[in-house]
């Protein structure tokens, strides 16, 4: 198998790895971003149809490129591809696509990494795979349930066509699960089922908004974070339980037919899940229960036993020369958003510039 060396390898060519190697570029960096798909942001395009950011598109732009939408408009999910396909040709970031990453593991002071297209050896590795880095999160009685219902995860879920006929049981009301619903329960009943996550009271696209976006970001960004009581509070329940309802709020669910239950499905009766004590016939369960993560390619003791890395804001200080980016709550709640992985993304290849600075110096004094 064919060895390349090289100073940085990013895993991940979605917004966290994008704005990593832009940052990477601006400080004269050598590095690749490796990905497993065929296109720069084919991992939004395979999201559902219907889905919109929640972010306005002024906000929605990585570092050193505009979002090229009108303000106050909510990019689809393709734009939102495109746009992550154009900033690689912008910027002409080094992006080498069809290249799946198989093991990430020590090499003497430095890391190996290898893909289905030989290895790459290198001083530093930042894994930037997070959201779609997981995989779909499913109960255990899923596999209970009679072969005759169809069951999706919120990942694998594009269009109500694909439902078959009958009641639809949606679990986890978290926001995308929330959307789902409210977008299913046009066509079919519709129950949904999972704890209250709360919900962002305005109209996303409300005049309202207008002046309530930037306090809003104020606050995910600088408010909730994981140096504060609130933002500690608040991030193993987004980590672990997803967010708040943002678009689709309670009334739009309860306008829509929506049967809301807050209790968890935990059981199966005759192939049937049990709603609140009650078995219930139901042609297609999409399970928005999340993902959890699958970071066992990563031959390294830098996870915890809830399967999250042992970092602090990216920075992994067990294992030197290794970086996160992308993680749900990196450092604050923005960190899951457009508008706050460019911030992450900067402070994690400061980071990385600091200690290789450091590094040659003792050598040079050595």
């Amino acid at each position: 198998m064919d060895t390349t060396h090289i100073d940085t390898v990013v895993i991940g060519a979605g917004q966290a790895g994008l704005a990593t190697g832009h940052h990477l570029q601006q400080h004269g960096r050598e590095f690749v971003i490796l990905d497993g798909s065929a296109r720069v942001g084919d991992n939004w395009r395979r999201q559902w149809d219907s889905l919109k950011l929640y972010t306005p598109a002024q906000y929605d732009g990585l570092p050193g490129l505009d979002f090229p939408a009108p303000r106050g408009s909510f990019p689809g999910k393709d734009a939102v591809g495109d746009y992550l396909e154009s900033y690689v040709r912008h910027f002409e970031l080094p992006v080498r696509l069809g290249t799946r990453v198989s093991a990430l593991e020590r090499d003497g002071e430095g890391y190996r990494v290898t893909t289905d297209h030989g290895a790459w050896t290198c001083d530093n590795v930042v894994v930037a795979t997070g959201t779609f880095g997981r995989a779909p999160s499913v109960p255990a009685i899923a596999d209970q349930l009679d072969p005759g219902i169809l069951q999706l995860h919120s990942s694998e879920y594009r269009r109500p066509g694909q439902l078959r006929d009958g009641p639809v049981l949606v679990v986890g009301a978290s926001h995308s699960g929330s959307d789902i619903a409210y977008e299913v329960a046009e066509h079919h009943p519709t129950i949904l089922a999972g704890r209250d996550c709360g919900q962002i009271p305005p109209r996303l696209d409300a005049p309202v908004m207008n002046v309530m976006f930037p306090v809003l970001l104020f606050v995910w960004r600088h408010v909730m974070t994981r140096r504060t009581p609130v933002g500690r509070k608040a991030m193993p329940q987004v980590r672990h339980h997803g967010g708040p309802m943002l678009r689709v709020k309670r009334s739009d669910l309860a306008d829509r037919g929506v049967e809301r239950v807050t209790s968890r499905i935990e059981e199966v009766t005759d192939g049937l899940p049990v709603v609140d004590g009650t078995p219930r016939e139901v042609g297609t369960v999409i399970w928005a229960t999340g993902f959890r993560q699958t970071f066992d390619w990563i031959r390294l003791p830098v996870l915890r036993d809830d399967g999250w890395p042992a970092e602090r804001r990216g920075v992994v200080e067990d294992a030197p020369g290794l970086y996160f980016c992308g993680l749900s709550f990196q450092y604050s709640f923005s960190s899951m958003l457009l508008p706050g992985v460019g911030r992450d993304a900067a402070y994690v290849v400061d980071q990385l510039v600091r200690r290789t600075s450091r590094s040659a110096a003792r050598a040079a004094a050595a």
